[in-house]
C-alpha cells in the first residue's frame, strides 16, 4: 500500500477502531495490521498524539499476566473529531473516484 496514501489515513483508521470499544495499543496494532502493515511505533505515536490533543484518555486494567495494560477511550470531543475525520475522508475519496472514472472515460 502506497505509504502516503496510509499516512492520510492512520489517525482516521485509529479513531474508527476505538468507536467500536476501547482497546490497548498491542490490540490496536493486530487489529488494524490486518488490513495493512503498521509498525507499532507509528501507531503509538498517533496514540499519543490523540491523547495530547484529548480525543482519547486512557485506563489501566490489570492483565492475569503480566503488567496492566493500558486501554484507549475515546472522549466526547475524540468521537466528534472522528465523525469529522469520517466525512472529510467520504468527500475526499468521492471526489478522487469521480476525477479517476472521468479520466478513464475520455
Amino acid at each position: 500500500m502506497n505509504a502516503q496514501f496510509k499516512k492520510g489515513a492512520l489517525e482516521l483508521c485509529v479513531l474508527s477502531q476505538l468507536a467500536l470499544r476501547d482497546q490497548y495499543g498491542y490490540e490496536l496494532t493486530e487489529n488494524i495490521s490486518k488490513e495493512m502493515k503498521l509498525a507499532a511505533g507509528t501507531l503509538y505515536l498517533i496514540l499519543k498524539r490523540l491523547r495530547d490533543e484529548e480525543y482519547v484518555e486512557t485506563y489501566l486494567v490489570e492483565a492475569g499476566e503480566g503488567p496492566a495494560r493500558k486501554y484507549y477511550h475515546l472522549t466526547v470531543k475524540g468521537w466528534a473529531y472522528q465523525e469529522q475525520l469520517k466525512k472529510e475522508w467520504f468527500d475526499f475519496t468521492a471526489a478522487v473516484e469521480r476525477l479517476i472514472v472521468s479520466k478513464e472515460s475520455n
